[in-house]
């Protein structure tokens, strides 16, 4: 594989020319304290916006049950250009029906109204975008996110500390921001994209263009990602280019195997970096791909690292099945298996279980055709406790030296065929089930 040059870069959303963010607290959760969270006064709405026009593109949810916001930008997407993005968090906005579309309308035109009346050049609301994150089934109290549009709209700046308060606004179980940016090289010119995401619990995205389900995927929380870039580069390409990157990163994560009502990759590419337009021709096109691809990686690395509850981060690498299909199924029923994920939580090396998720999944194998390994991370020394489905003598204690870090990679090899996949995921511990379970003495951890 090639590897192109880019540096990494403060900033985020920010990095890019042409873009400013914000991030401001209005309360959404009306918890009536003047805290807003357990996080104390966190923001929760966030603001994106590009000072010209912007090609757009998006991948969301294929949950069945999806949110009013989602179902707006999978429409609006289509017509392939956007300048702002309009995100809270503490409330979904999902299972709200008619109103819950109206309210995300309403959040597009306040949203415009608040541009125009703070001197940016006119928007239509069919040009800004929406999302939401947070408990599902309650209305939107609109009241305050009136508010915080324009508090946002008045704090808008391309200053990597706005960048930063964007990433925090949209923050609901996360326990840190997560933001990235680099630079690169496009015809010539400098060209930079920077994104920020959020994510911890809820998640398995398995996300599409439309939000209709791809054929011969399995169903994957709330994770939302938002991208700005400067690079000249058409909807189309740009679409692509982002299903690409997509289904190497966000659709390759697992935390709990919940896929959320929410989820959203939106990115907005403004042409500020100057740089011949980017076509399906185009041979710095590859460049392009390779700075979205880091991007989005590192980003879904960090929902893991992150998740709820989590304290091991494990990428599950299957090999030798016969499909495709199979090598995905195989992978996930592995990486989602809580019989699995709480023996890493306790740093057993424990083959049983992987072969018992294996067996249930829709994956063709044979018991006896199994092998099932350990490494550090970008180790090439595997200590296999399986192989050929018989124990090996590889010592216990050597096997638990790797099981027992904070990060190592599960080998599984079926001996089936040539495909092979990989899913990034984590241990299930006590911490999880505390934060999830929820208290009927207070009616605010309940809900969706």
């Amino acid at each position: 594989m090639k590897l192109f040059p880019f540096k990494s870069i403060d900033g985020s959303v920010t990095a890019p020319q042409g873009f400013r963010a914000a991030g401001a607290f209005c309360d959404i959760k009306r918890l009536g304290t003047g805290k807003g969270s357990n996080k104390g006064q966190k923001r929760d709405l966030a603001l994106i916006v590009s000072d010209r026009p912007a090609a757009v593109a998006g991948t969301f949810t294929t949950n069945q049950v999806c949110a009013a916001p989602v179902r707006l930008c999978i429409a609006r997407v289509k017509r392939g250009r956007a300048r702002a993005v309009v995100v809270n968090s503490g409330n979904a906005n999902a299972c709200t029906g008619r109103q819950g579309l109206r309210d995300a309308e309403a959040m597009a035109e306040i949203t415009a109204a608040a541009l125009a009346s703070s001197g940016a050049p006119e928007i239509s609301p069919l040009d800004v975008l929406v999302a939401s994150t947070g408990r599902i089934g309650v209305a939107l109290p609109m009241a305050n996110v009136r508010k915080g549009i324009l508090e946002a709209a008045r704090l808008l700046q391309a200053a990597p500390d706005q960048a930063h308060h964007a990433a925090e606004a949209i923050m609901t179980s996360d326990t840190r921001p997560k933001e990235i940016a680099v630079e690169f090289q496009l015809g010539g010119r400098t060209a930079r994209l920077g994104g920020i995401c959020k994510g911890a619990g809820m998640i398995q995205p398995g996300m599409s263009p439309t939000g209709a389900r791809p054929a011969l995927r399995s169903l994957h929380a709330t994770m939302l990602c938002f991208l700005t870039t400067d690079a000249a580069i058409g909807a189309k390409i740009l679409q692509a280019a982002l299903n690409e990157s997509v289904a190497k990163s966000f659709n390759r994560i697992t935390v709990d195997g919940d896929m959320s009502t929410n989820d959203t990759v939106l990115i907005l590419a403004n042409g500020r970096a100057g740089n011949p337009m980017l076509t399906a021709r185009s041979a710095d096109l590859a460049i392009f791909q390779a700075a979205l691809d880091h991007v989005t990686l590192e980003l879904a690395k960090k929902i893991v690292l992150d998740g709820e509850g989590v304290s091991r981060f494990v990428t599950v690498r299957l090999h030798g099945a016969k499909t495709e299909a199979d090598a995905d199924a195989a992978a996930r029923a592995v990486a989602n298996s809580l019989l699995v994920k709480t023996s890493w939580c306790g740093g057993d090396p424990n083959w049983g279980r992987i072969l018992c998720a294996l067996g249930y999944s829709s994956a063709a194998l044979v018991e006896s055709g199994v092998d099932v390994g350990y490494s550090l991370p970008g180790s090439q020394k595997i200590l296999y406790s399986l192989k050929w489905g018989r124990a090996t003598n590889v010592p216990f204690k050597a096997l638990c030296r790797i099981t027992t870090a904070r990060q190592f990679d599960l080998h599984i090899h079926l001996h089936q065929g040539r495909a092979s996949a990989w899913i990034y995921s984590g241990d299930l511990t006590e911490a999880y089930v505390d934060f999830n379970k929820g208290d009927i003495n207070d009616p605010s951890s309940l809900g969706g």
